[in-house]
């Protein structure tokens, strides 16, 4: 996981960057104007106002000149999809969500990290069940959210405040308590794997495991998504055991 900040960022493309995010998490396909956009990240409206045209020239970002709004283009899946076609990761996980997808009738979400408090959502699949909990790729999550954030955590090597600090910050349906979540912890580390009934979202459980890179590191995340109901002990821990397996289909195909 990334552990520092360069020294030297260049602010025209950090505020570049925030636009695209913020027409990605505010807009739901509806446009915005350069003020709005402006004044919720703090930026210079003159700024603002090139930064989305360089951003429409580039075929990032649309323009409507009847509503004089400004939306995510569709010129963002290609740098996506080229990102992801090149993560073998993915290829070689994306087969074994399917078929726990399909076996257990759960969702099945991979996460990469992607800052030192981020992780976001690079592949999904979803069983066959006429009601299903579904989540978009390029999602945008905090480290330790959910099921996911308790294996991060139980893995990571900041300090106890640290973690304090980063879980204070995630916005939980049903917050459980910070020391009595942090505890857990180690039973995480014993087992390899944690699961989450109902402090992400009401009603819902999810399973999760980490796998790490060549320096022992957890940069990917597994997750099973179901409704609570759907999933009893049994079910429970027979997906478990299999997402335990997960690290070894990586080592052998990867």
């Amino acid at each position: 996981m990334m552990d520092s900040t360069p020294e030297k960022l260049v602010g025209a493309l950090v505020n570049g960057i925030a636009i695209i995010r913020y027409l990605q998490k505010s807009c739901g396909g509806v446009g915005v104007g350069v003020t709005q956009v402006a004044r919720d990240l703090g930026i210079n409206p003159s700024t603002c106002f090139n930064l989305l045209r360089t951003l429409v020239h580039e075929g990032l970002a649309s323009f409507d000149p009847s509503t004089k709004t400004y939306a995510l283009s569709m010129g963002v899946l290609s740098l996506a999809q080229g990102a992801l076609a090149g993560d073998n990761h993915i290829r070689v996980l994306h087969p074994e969500l399917q078929r726990l997808s399909l076996k257990f009738g759960v969702a099945m979400n991979l996460w990469r990290v992607v800052s030192e408090d981020r992780v976001v959502l690079v592949d999904r699949t979803e069983p066959t069940a006429t009601v299903q909990i579904s989540m978009r790729i390029g999602q945008r999550l905090p480290l330790f959210t959910g099921a996911f954030g308790r294996c991060f955590a139980a893995q990571s090597r900041l300090s106890k405040a640290e973690i304090e600090r980063r879980f204070n910050k995630i916005r939980l349906v049903r917050p459980p308590d910070f020391d009595q979540w942090y505890a857990e912890l180690d039973h995480v580390r014993q087992v390899g794997l944690a699961v989450d009934r109902g402090n992400f979202a009401v009603g819902i459980t999810t399973v999760a495991v980490t796998l790490s890179d060549a320096r022992d590191q957890p940069f990917l995340a597994v997750s099973a998504i179901s409704i609570s109901e759907q999933i009893d002990d049994a079910k429970l821990e027979s997906l478990s055991r299999e997402m335990l397996g997960l690290s070894k289909t990586v080592r052998q195909r990867g």
